[in-house]
């Protein structure tokens, strides 16, 4: 065991851990004040079901043998993870199992804000055991699982094998949740009465602000050590979410006359989440331009998603699904072999742009498909269902689903 390296991954574990709290401020912030804590709430029950979830058999289908598609049962209950590290270890086996474990806790939160102020919470619970075990978990396994078996035979994800660069997430997170997003919002339908604005802007500010600090863990640790790679990962996080803040506030100005700090928090993350997939691959001027077409595009993705009938109540298609593959093609633009290891478009490999795109179709093609069939399941179960009552909706599913409201009521919003 390497001590530098354990220790900033112990530190990168917790700046993770520390993004879904801050999730929950952001999304918190956005909705009225009657659904506040239970807005925060979801996020707060991702930790605890899906930390769960993926000790007792998520991390072995995500990372244990198997085969191209998904890993098998090799590690149910960490089964066959050491408690000491081996020789060639640099990190502890188990701090790798808990590095994952946030990632995984954050990906369905994510969601959340797609059907938030009307999604059933009992409902939620089960969705969250299905979804990270059905949805998440295999795309994990195609894209980062690496295995090598004791003859010396490698079996790995089929997207690792095709060579699909995604350093810390763009397709098994933001993509992932950003598709099954779309899929809840057009199953649980349109919210009775939708706020008109945000119920405490510096919440949705401070959000955005620890999302921004947590990130740093989120990319730079995915160097999986104190190195290069997460020196620069850290550098070009920071730059990218940057440059798409200063834009899309710019947009709104040129467009309103105005720069809202929602819509300059929005920018930061929209960046932070195209920068995730390329940040072990581009350099500091291709995180100014992943940066600045992640304002561009995500600016507009809202806007034109607002005039459809898809109420995905905080954005989270537009931000995150929308962002993840912008980050995700980017990546096989701007990489540089000389980070990566391998060339992007801009040296010449047009190939590696291909290979991003199928990695994307194929995130958007599975999670659409299975979380619209998991969402639609649990949607005819008698007792479950999706949508709370109007009821419910009408009082607020704090007081609704928990008995308790925010200090700030609930007025015209």
């Amino acid at each position: 065991m390497d001590s530098g390296h354990t220790s900033w991954m112990l530190m990168a574990t917790a700046l993770v851990f520390f993004m879904t709290p801050g999730l929950a401020f952001f999304y918190g912030g956005l909705v009225r004040a009657k659904n506040i804590i239970n807005t925060i709430m979801m996020s707060f029950m991702s930790i605890a079901i899906v930390s769960i979830v993926w000790v007792l058999w998520g991390y072995s289908l995500a990372f244990g043998t198997g085969n191209a598609f998904i890993g098998d049962f090799s590690h149910i209950g960490l089964s066959g993870i050491s408690f000491a590290s081996a020789e060639g270890d640099d990190i502890p086996p188990l701090l790798f199992v808990a590095f994952q474990m946030m990632f995984a806790v954050i990906t369905p939160a994510l969601i959340t804000g797609a059907f938030a102020e009307r999604f059933k919470f009992s409902t939620y619970l089960i969705f969250l055991v299905l979804w990270s075990t059905l949805v998440y978990a295999p795309i994990t396994h195609w894209v980062w699982a690496s295995n090598v078996l004791a003859d010396g035979t490698e079996v790995n994800g089929w997207l690792w094998d095709l060579g699909a660069l995604d350093f810390a997430g763009g397709t098994v997170i933001h993509i992932n949740a950003g598709i099954a997003a779309v899929a809840a919002a057009l199953l649980v339908g349109k919210r009775r009465n939708p706020g008109i604005q945000p119920n405490n802007v510096p919440y949705v500010v401070l959000g955005a602000a620890i999302l921004w600090l947590g990130w740093f863990g989120f990319n730079a640790g995915s160097a999986v050590a104190a190195n290069d790679s997460a020196a620069n990962a850290f550098l070009v996080t920071s730059l990218a979410a940057s440059t798409a803040a200063l834009t899309w506030g710019v947009i709104s100005h040129l467009k309103t006359g105005k720069m809202g700090a929602v819509g300059v928090a929005t920018g930061a993350v929209a960046g932070l989440v195209a920068i995730t997939p390329a940040a072990g691959a581009v350099n500091a001027m291709g995180s100014l331009a992943i940066g600045f077409g992640a304002g561009l595009i995500c600016f507009f993705a809202v806007e034109l998603l607002h005039k459809t009938n898809m109420d995905d109540a905080l954005d989270v298609f537009a931000v995150h699904g929308i962002g993840g593959i912008w980050g995700a093609i980017a990546t096989g633009i701007f990489a540089l072999e000389a980070i990566s290891g391998t060339q992007g478009l801009i040296e010449g490999n047009v190939k590696q742009v291909g290979i991003q795109a199928v990695a994307v179709i194929a995130t958007v093609a599975y999670s659409g498909i299975v979380s619209l069939i998991i969402l639609f399941i649990l949607d005819k179960i008698p007792g479950l269902g999706l949508r709370s009552s109007e009821s419910d909706e009408d009082i607020g599913l704090d007081l609704a689903e928990h008995g308790e409201q925010s200090a700030v009521q609930d007025g015209a919003n």
